[in-house]
């Protein structure tokens, strides 16, 4: 497990400037298909590192994308909401340039995918026609008239998604994308976990502290019961679609 910069690659790319990422590698001497990570709201934390963690051990060469690079948490949150709203910008850039990286590593296989948590997620099924072979969307916005989401699946490759029925953010959103994918004739599985909320997928509390008691009440956080088959659903797709 290392940190990587690609912001040579990034800036020929007419991405942001300065670019890193944390790439895990599984065990062996591959090659390995790839997997873009993309990390929730509060940017490339530990969370988002034991997500790449996780999908190592199930044999993908994970790279977790740091959007917030360029200039940090603060200064970047806005813009990069911006850029997924207008469906084009820096952001978009950015995850192209992990995908060639990880495409064009040693020790790649040249299969791709995408998988995204929250703001992460929208992003996931933003990108996913734009050269990945598959795509994980977990609790992400989508836009939000549904001419508009059909409009920005058309081409994507296959996708599965998860989300929260307790999501108090999203409601219907499952429901939503299911019906755009099959509109599409696109290859998906979304799912809708009736106990969970928002980041069910986390296996601890995340942000800031002073913000944890009002996220609980939300319905934010970690649920044990609904995250292994939700899991088991990202791996046994990926494995579909990503391996040999």
């Amino acid at each position: 497990m290392t940190n990587v910069d690609l912001s040579t690659e990034s800036m020929a790319a007419g991405g942001s400037p300065s670019l890193g990422g944390y790439l895990a590698v599984p065990e062996g001497e591959g090659p390995f298909p790839g997997v873009v990570v993309i990390h929730e709201a509060f940017g490339l934390d530990d969370q988002t590192r034991r997500h790449a963690d996780r999908l190592a051990l199930a044999g993908y060469l994970a790279l977790a994308l740091d959007l917030y690079s360029d200039v940090g948490a603060r200064r970047c949150l806005v813009g990069t909401m911006r850029a997924m709203a207008a469906r084009t910008g820096r952001p978009f850039t950015d995850i192209a340039t992990a995908r060639t990286w990880l495409a064009n590593s040693d020790l790649s296989n040249g299969r791709t995918g995408v998988i995204g948590f929250c703001m992460g997620g929208g992003f996931a099924l933003l990108a996913a026609r734009d050269g990945f072979q598959a795509a994980s969307v977990n609790y992400g916005r989508l836009p939000k008239e549904q001419e508009d989401l059909v409009e920005a699946l058309r081409g994507a490759c296959p996708i599965v998604a998860n989300y929260g029925g307790a999501d108090r953010s999203l409601k219907g959103a499952a429901a939503r994308l299911d019906s755009a994918l099959d509109q599409l004739g696109i290859e998906h599985s979304v799912k809708e976990f009736p106990g969970a909320g928002h980041s069910f997928l986390n296996d601890e509390e995340m942000g800031p502290a002073l913000l944890r008691p009002l996220m609980r009440v939300m319905g934010v956080g970690p649920d044990p019961e609904s995250a292994p088959e939700a899991w088991r659903r990202i791996e046994d797709y990926f494995a579909r679609y990503l391996k040999d």
